[in-house]
């Protein structure tokens, strides 16, 4: 069977912590993988803070970003009240979007995981696809 492999880039630009709560534990008292997402999720909303977007979604102009894909690569258990260290940087952007890659560590040091989210630029007015903005595109280069 063939495995995701996330590729990591040689640097990060932003760092989130992110402790693991009891609701995120699975059966099998670590974290689960629907729960890493949605903690993916916090993170990537900080990432896009630190590159000067304040929000992924604007619901004046009801433009923003969508997520297209999602790939994670398991390299470790987290347990509750760990503290999840996670470094983001930007990678492949192209007119209409990016992705948001991450790795995942905890206090200790040890590797937890590794990811990536696509992210496309959206107008929810229309439904669909729009260019990436100019300014963002400059951040995410």
């Amino acid at each position: 069977m063939a495995r995701v492999k996330v590729a990591l880039p040689e640097t990060f630009s932003c760092t989130a912590k992110i402790p693991v709560r009891i609701t995120d534990l699975n059966y099998g008292g670590h974290l689960g993988n629907d729960a890493l997402l949605g903690i993916l999720h916090e993170a990537r909303v900080q990432f896009l803070r630190s590159i000067g977007m304040e929000n992924d979604y604007d619901p004046v102009s009801k433009l923003g970003l969508i997520m297209v894909d999602v790939a994670m690569e398991y390299k470790g258990e987290a347990f509750h009240g760990d503290v999840l260290h996670i470094k983001m940087a930007a990678a492949d952007p192209n007119k209409y979007g990016f992705d948001v890659v991450y790795h995942v560590h905890n206090l200790a040091g040890k590797e937890i995981a590794r990811a990536k989210t696509g992210m496309l630029c959206f107008d929810y007015n229309i439904r669909k696809l729009r260019l990436l903005p100019e300014a963002l595109a400059a951040q995410v280069k």
